[in-house]
């Protein structure tokens, strides 16, 4: 009985990253939800099964503002259970997840409890054996978006590179994946390997950051191949195929529900000279250029919080198309493929940022294929087969049907 399970599992999967995953999947919500699934039950939140384990440990927390137990933050529920927290761990936006992407984040001390705040998004992305020498046990709590570029996974694999080198415990309290029902886009070309793309995975993968850390670690992917004593406590009554609704936004320009579904394929315009909204009240759902467009809607970036370092066209009115209403899901390639053909027509260079296009794609093959002039059916055809193979070789590693 078993093994019919996970073949209909299998199959299932498979279907999901074979098919248009651009096509509707159910209205999403325009902004993040309050109100939680109440049969779901976050890993922070089963303190059963780890609060035993910590006692006498000294900790070391990689978390942000996601990383809530109920209406508490993790760090202050683990104080008030006596708990011992020596040092917390910032990504990229900080620890309170204020910082722009890509602004410097700083070491400091947390006003609040006096904990040290060590910042591994910069230069140091990795913490040495001095910053952990009064850490037991790392716990990575962070809510995630389930795509290869949100560097918050990226933050994880050095972390746990760090655990394993320097004998610590490494403990992931798990949280749903929002894209966890999609696998789709292509799979990273290590030769395009970086921070916002460090594993030979899809742009999708359709993992909880648990799963995602039980494959880093079975398939050998840290530094010269090391370990890391790894647990993980998962979702109680997850399944991937489950909406699920953020109650907090994971960083300051994925605000809602439709930026986090949009965000798989609106970011490839990162690499060229058209907006997707970063600068408005509505970054990661629009699409605009100013000199010509494709649409009837307009919009005008400016410099607010959370894109306060020269949004792209800053001040300039911005014309194109509002997405505000889209199911869209999924890797969808026809914006990218019509806005690459308007820019053709009007004799101006589309892939102004090309290598960073290509390290977001993870490989070079997606701008080639645009420019020679593929559809977004045939460039997602050229995906299937490394897709099929990233399904079965992910399979051991699920926690979740």
């Amino acid at each position: 009985m078993i093994f019919f399970k996970i073949i209909f599992v299998s199959v299932v999967l498979l279907l999901s990253a074979c098919v248009q995953t651009n096509q509707p999947s159910g209205q999403v919500s325009n902004s993040i939800s309050s109100s939680l699934d109440s049969t779901l039950v976050m890993g922070a939140q089963q303190s059963d099964l780890y609060l035993q384990q910590l006692q006498g440990k000294r900790l070391g927390l990689v978390i942000n503002q996601t990383s809530m137990v109920n209406d508490q933050h993790l760090v202050d529920f683990l104080l008030a259970q006596g708990l011992k927290v020596n040092k917390i761990f910032a990504p990229e936006h900080g620890f309170r997840g204020d910082h722009d992407a890509g602004a410097k984040v700083d070491s400091s001390v947390d006003g609040k409890t006096g904990i040290s705040i060590i910042s591994i998004y910069g230069k140091n992305k990795k913490p040495s054996a001095e910053v952990l020498n009064d850490v037991d046990v790392l716990i990575f709590d962070i809510q995630d978006v389930g795509l290869r570029y949100y560097t918050y996974i990226s933050s994880m694999h050095y972390m746990m590179e760090a655990a394993a080198e320097y004998d610590k415990e490494f403990i992931i309290f798990d949280r749903p994946n929002p894209n966890g029902f999609t696998v789709d886009g292509p799979v990273l070309d290590l030769k395009f390997q970086s921070f916002v793309g460090m594993h030979q995975i899809p742009l999708m993968h359709g993992m909880t950051v648990g799963e995602l850390a039980k494959m880093i670690n079975g398939e050998g992917w840290l530094k010269n191949s090391v370990k890391v004593n790894l647990t993980v406590i998962p979702v109680d009554n997850y399944d991937r195929h489950m909406n699920y609704s953020l109650p907090v936004k994971p960083s300051p320009n994925l605000p809602n529900d439709v930026s986090i579904a949009l965000y798989a394929s609106l970011t490839f315009f990162e690499g060229t000279p058209v907006s997707i909204g970063r600068g408005t009240d509505f970054p990661f759902q629009v699409i605009g250029f100013d000199k010509f467009g494709l649409g009837d809607f307009s919009f005008t970036p400016r410099a607010i919080k959370g894109a306060s370092m020269n949004p792209k066209l800053k001040d300039k009115l911005a014309k194109g198309v509002d997405l505000r209403q889209s199911s869209m899901r999924g890797v969808n390639l026809d914006h990218l493929v019509n806005w690459h053909q308007l820019f053709v027509e009007h004799d101006e260079e589309f892939f102004t940022l090309a290598p960073f296009f290509d390290k977001l794609a993870g490989t070079d093959k997606l701008r080639k294929q645009i420019i020679s002039g593929l559809s977004s059916v045939e460039i997602r055809s050229s995906w299937q087969s490394e897709l099929n193979a990233f399904l079965q070789q992910r399979q051991q590693y699920l926690l979740y049907p």
